[in-house]
């Protein structure tokens, strides 16, 4: 009768001595690579877009309003005539030069003063 537990306890252990504890890493079979797989390995890095800094409007001197939007690096703002205006992309190559765009615009200043010069308009100032 003792023979009975200790052939089971062997089984078991023989069972459990079969069994691999680290199992195998599985077989990855790509069928179907990516094609741009180089390129993008290779792409040049690419630069997240600034975050807002400020919204805000403005009221000029010829008793106008400006919806303009400021970002972080001080190198674009967005500036509508109308709050719900097509937005006039303003950049500059540098940090703290004047924010242009195609067709006479030009903005200086910061988020409570502003000074724009508008296509057909003379410069004036603007503080929010």
């Amino acid at each position: 009768m003792k023979s009975l537990p200790l052939f089971a306890a062997t089984a078991a252990l023989l069972a459990l001595a079969a069994c691999n504890s680290k199992p195998a890493q599985p077989d990855v079979l790509d069928s179907n690579p990516d094609p741009m797989a180089n390129q993008l390995a290779n792409r040049a890095p690419v630069e997240l877009p600034p975050a807002i800094k400020a919204e805000k409007t403005f009221r000029c001197k010829d008793n106008s309003l400006l919806y303009v939007t400021l970002f972080d690096g001080d190198k674009l703002a967005l500036v509508k005539t109308s709050q719900t205006g097509t937005p006039t992309r303003l950049t500059a190559e540098k940090a703290g030069e004047p924010l242009t765009a195609e067709g006479g615009w030009k903005l200086t200043g910061n988020a409570s003063n502003i000074t724009v010069s508008q296509p057909g308009k003379a410069s004036q100032t603007c503080k929010s």
